[in-house]
C-alpha cells in the first residue's frame, strides 16, 4: 500500500509541474511568428550571361615565302618581341639569284654609261642608249625584288607575345599557306557574351559588370565596352564587349566566365522576400502584424500590388507602408484575424 502511495505522490508532482509549464506558454490558438519592420531600401535587379575570353592577338604565323626550315631561333614559352627571327629558310637559290643579278647589273650599268658619254656627244642612236638604260633599270628593280624574296625567307615575330606552338620542325617544308608557329600576346583580354534582346534597352556600353572566373575563384569587376549592333536572327541575342588587363596572364583564350549586369536600380524601394507574396482569386497579399480592437496582436492581410523582382525579392509599389511590420517567421501558418505570438 505505501508503495502506490509513493507513486502517487510523485506522479501528482509531476502533474504539477507539468501545468506550471503550460500556464507559462502562449493559448494554445496563437500563431509564433517573427517580425520585420518595413524600410526603404535601394532594389538592385542583375541578369547572368556566360562569358569567353579572347584575345585580339592570338595569331598563327606563316613564311611570306615557300622553301625548306633550316633553322628555328626559338621554343615554345619562350617571349618574343616583335620583330624577333623565329626561323630562317633554306635561300641558296636566291642568294644565288642575287649574285647573278649583281653581275649582270655592274655590266648594264656599264654599258649605260658608255651609252650616255657617246649619247651626250651626240653619236649614236637614240635607240641604243634607250635600250642601256631600260636593261639597266630592269635589272636594279630585279635585284630588289630578289632582296625582298630573300627578306621573306626569314620569318620574323609580327607581334610581342609567347610563343605558344611551334607547329612545324626544321627540315620541313614551309609557305604561306602553311601554318608555322602560334603567337600569343595575354597582356590584354576581352571576354563576349550574348544577351537576350529583351535587355537591349538596358545593357549599354559604360555600365558597370561584375565578372567571375569559377575555375581560376577571380571575381573582378569592370565595364561594358561596346555592345553590337546586330541581333542575332537565329538567337535573338547581342553581344557585349569587356576589355579586360590580364598582366599576370592568369585568363586565357576561350576560357569559360560568368557576367553579372545591373539592368534595374531603384533607390527607396519596400521590397519583401518573394516566398512571403501569396495569391488568391483577388490578387497577391501578404501578412502584416497589428492590434485588433481587444489591443491583441493579430495578423492582417493586406492586398498588395508589386513591381519589378528577382530572384528571391519582389518590390511593392503598393499596399503597405514603411514601418509596418511584416510577418517573416510563420506566415505560413497565420490567416487573416490570427492571433500571434511574437518572438523577439
Amino acid at each position: 500500500m505505501e508503495k502506490y502511495q509513493a507513486q502517487m505522490r510523485e506522479l501528482s508532482e509531476k502533474i504539477v509541474s507539468l501545468e506550471k509549464e503550460l500556464n507559462n506558454e502562449a493559448p494554445t490558438n496563437m500563431v509564433k511568428v517573427r517580425l520585420t519592420e518595413l524600410e526603404p531600401q535601394t532594389f538592385q535587379q542583375f541578369i547572368e550571361a556566360v562569358g569567353i575570353v579572347h584575345t585580339d592577338q592570338n595569331v598563327i604565323v606563316s613564311p611570306e615565302s615557300s622553301g625548306i626550315i633550316t633553322a628555328i631561333e626559338v621554343k615554345e614559352g619562350q617571349e618574343v618581341r616583335k620583330g624577333q627571327v623565329l626561323a630562317r629558310l633554306n635561300v641558296e637559290t636566291i642568294t644565288r639569284s642575287i649574285q647573278e643579278t649583281q653581275i649582270n647589273l655592274e655590266l648594264a650599268a656599264t654599258l649605260f654609261q658608255r651609252r650616255k658619254n657617246l649619247w651626250d656627244q651626240n653619236i649614236g642612236s637614240e635607240v641604243e642608249f634607250l635600250q642601256a638604260k631600260s636593261d639597266m633599270e630592269a635589272l636594279t628593280r630585279r635585284l630588289e625584288g630578289l632582296e625582298a624574296q630573300l627578306d621573306m625567307a626569314v620569318v620574323k615575330a609580327p607581334i610581342n607575345g609567347l610563343v605558344d606552338n611551334l607547329i612545324q620542325n626544321q627540315g620541313e617544308i614551309a609557305g604561306s599557306m602553311i601554318p608555322f608557329a602560334r603567337l600569343v600576346n595575354l597582356d590584354e583580354v576581352y571576354i563576349t557574351a550574348q544577351i537576350s534582346e529583351t535587355y537591349l534597352n538596358k545593357v549599354k556600353a559604360g555600365d558597370s559588370v561584375w565578372i567571375e572566373v569559377p575555375v581560376l575563384g577571380l571575381d573582378r569587376r569592370a565595364t561594358i565596352y561596346r555592345t553590337s549592333s546586330v541581333i542575332d536572327p537565329d538567337s535573338r541575342t547581342f553581344n557585349v564587349r569587356v576589355n579586360l588587363p590580364n598582366r599576370n596572364h592568369q585568363l586565357h583564350p576561350n576560357l569559360m566566365t560568368r557576367l553579372k549586369m545591373r539592368i534595374l536600380e531603384l533607390p527607396g524601394a519596400l521590397v519583401v522576400p518573394s516566398i512571403m507574396v501569396k495569391k488568391d482569386f483577388e490578387g497577391d497579399f501578404i501578412f502584416i502584424a497589428g492590434q485588433n480592437e481587444k489591443g491583441q496582436t493579430v495578423a492582417h492581410k493586406r492586398y498588395i500590388s508589386t513591381g519589378p523582382k528577382n530572384n528571391s525579392q519582389v518590390v511593392v509599389t503598393g499596399g503597405i507602408n514603411a514601418g509596418d511590420q511584416l510577418i517573416t517567421e510563420g506566415f505560413a501558418q497565420v490567416v487573416d484575424g490570427s492571433l500571434l505570438n511574437v518572438s523577439p
